[in-house]
């Protein structure tokens, strides 16, 4: 990743995207898991578009 630099009479700016109740209470339980165990949590892996079916189970018979 490189450096890019504003051009004269521009500013970036780059503005946080804001977490909900459900991601602000997930990353504090993150976090205190860590503070105890010294552990990273495990978070599993989304599943949906992009994902691999490959070494998943048949549910067909």
């Amino acid at each position: 990743m490189g450096y890019i630099a504003e051009p004269k009479g521009v500013d970036f700016v780059v503005d946080p995207k804001p977490l909900s109740e459900k991601d602000k209470k997930k990353i504090s339980e993150i976090i205190a898991y860590y503070k105890l165990t010294g552990r990273k949590k495990r978070i599993p892996a989304k599943t949906g578009a992009g994902t691999s079916t490959k070494n998943k189970k048949s549910t067909q018979a």
